[in-house]
């Protein structure tokens, strides 16, 4: 049985598609949702999904190995972010590995402080005829880990930022679940 961990920092519609897609898979379960912010819908989410949850101050995170230490317990296999924003710590990503999805096609409109509306608002000032996600591997530096997966949406000239971020959830919904499940089992062929 595979263990998954699910960071979010917010709503939490990335962390229920995935907790939904997995439910009553033999092979994996979402163990958990931690998140950085007690007041983020997604415990609620998870709560209501019956998935365990927790959260953590910044101190717990960056200056304790709290976090590190209740996920090796469990015995996590893989670390899921779904719109987490705080920047993952190397003794995590050294100890488990850690995916992203970022609402665009990296290198493009990533880095610190480009997430959610902000990636959507430069797609639309820059007029790009295309975004899409990207789902990548975690490191030490904000969305430049390896790319696994990437996929595309069409834009139209007149598509406003919520327009945008219409189309990309919908790549995130359909998407993501399934990548997490490929890089669950890739080391096992």
């Amino acid at each position: 049985m595979k263990k998954i961990a699910i960071f979010a920092s917010g709503s939490g519609t990335n962390a229920q598609n995935i907790i939904e897609y997995f439910q009553g898979n033999r092979h994996v379960i979402v163990d958990s949702l931690w998140s950085n912010n007690e007041n983020a819908y997604a415990l609620i989410r998870a709560e209501k999904l019956g998935v365990e949850s927790f959260t953590f101050s910044r101190e717990e995170f960056y200056q304790s190995i709290d976090v590190l230490e209740e996920l090796t317990e469990r015995k996590i296999d893989l670390i899921v972010l779904a719109g987490f924003l705080w920047l993952v710590p190397k003794y995590l990503t050294e100890e488990f590995p850690v995916i992203n999805i970022h609402p665009a096609l990296l290198p493009k409109y990533g880095g610190k402080g480009m997430y959610g509306k902000f990636v959507h608002e430069a797609v639309v000032k820059n007029k790009d005829k295309v975004s899409g996600i990207s789902i990548h591997y975690v490191n030490e530096r904000y969305d430049e880990g390896d790319i696994i997966f990437q996929t595309t949406c069409d834009l139209d000239p007149r598509d406003k930022a919520d327009d945008v971020a219409t189309k990309v959830h919908q790549l995130e919904y359909e998407h993501y679940p399934r990548v997490i499940e490929e890089v669950l089992f890739s080391d096992d062929e």
